[in-house]
């Protein structure tokens, strides 16, 4: 649910993230019975299987994520994806007699960040008797104008939060299509985030004053809110209903997690000073 969702605009459904994946998995050729989608899951309140969402990893740990401590990108991405390998490597390794290989292609460019600039355009992850991991960055090396010159052939069309409205067909929207309110995204991504997901958005600011953390060393979501509203943000273009079943259940998952104690205290994320939005006032 953190994801961007799909959305109805001028009458036309344009589809959310997981969906995207799997029309994109599709027209590259990857068969339909070997598309999988893999989440992390809790027992829900009938027993059933249910989503567990960062958010409420946040909201138990204690902490939102920082960039000295990234952990929404190892425990709710690459670690959910690595588990659901292992049924696969323990059959294919008995058919094989020998280690499975596994190529893991990600979409990581040198122009996102110094971290992602330093990282090698291929090597082994994880080497053992069960798996050999490598990792692939196809597109490393483009640029973002090379991304969206492929994008105007592809025969998917791109998520829809990267442009001013969806189908507006103008690059105006969003600069990354993460998590709707990313911790590591810029603030004029999360000014927009805010006016088009904003049921979210006060889901965030409930963590935020349960638990004493900021959403940012620097910016509280509360205080992102506020500037959405009162500066000069990118009109939102669209604003997300989140009135949905799935939507509902992360919120009673959130404040269930809420009323327990934090894993961890906030005190690491506290910052006294909070950099004010431009044209605003600094926070008090």
């Amino acid at each position: 649910m953190l994801e961007w969702p799909p959305v109805v605009f001028d009458g036309i459904r344009y589809p959310g993230v997981s969906e995207l994946a799997a029309l994109q998995s599709a027209a590259f050729g990857v068969p339909a019975d070997q598309h999988m989608e893999v989440t992390r899951t809790l027992p829900g309140p009938d027993g059933t299987r249910m989503a567990h969402s960062l958010l409420t990893e946040i909201a138990a740990y204690g902490r939102f994520p920082r960039m000295g401590s990234p952990y929404c990108r190892k425990a709710a991405k690459e670690g959910v994806v690595s588990s659901a390998w292992t049924p696969m490597v323990s059959r294919l390794k008995r058919e094989l007699g020998r280690p499975m290989r596994i190529l893991k292609v990600m979409g990581l460019r040198s122009d996102e960040g110094a971290d992602r600039k330093k990282r090698p355009a291929f090597r082994t992850v994880q080497p053992n008797s069960a798996r050999v991991v490598d990792e692939w960055l196809s597109v490393k090396d483009w640029s973002t104008d090379a991304v969206k010159e492929c994008h105007a052939d592809a025969p998917v069309p791109y998520c829809w939060t990267y442009d001013s409205a969806p189908g507006a067909g103008d690059w105006s929207g969003t600069s990354r299509c993460s998590c709707s309110l990313c911790v590591f995204a810029s603030r004029r991504d999360l000014l927009l985030s805010v006016g088009r997901r904003p049921r979210l958005a006060d889901l965030y600011t409930e963590v935020e004053q349960v638990r004493g953390d900021s959403f940012r060393a620097d910016w509280r979501i509360t205080d992102l809110i506020r500037h959405a509203a009162t500066c000069e943000a990118p009109a939102p273009g669209v604003v997300c209903p989140d009135d949905g079943p799935e939507f509902a259940a992360l919120q009673v998952q959130v404040r269930a997690a809420l009323k327990k104690e934090p894993r961890k205290e906030p005190d690491l994320a506290r910052r006294d000073r909070r950099t004010p939005c431009d044209g605003c006032a600094a926070p008090h």
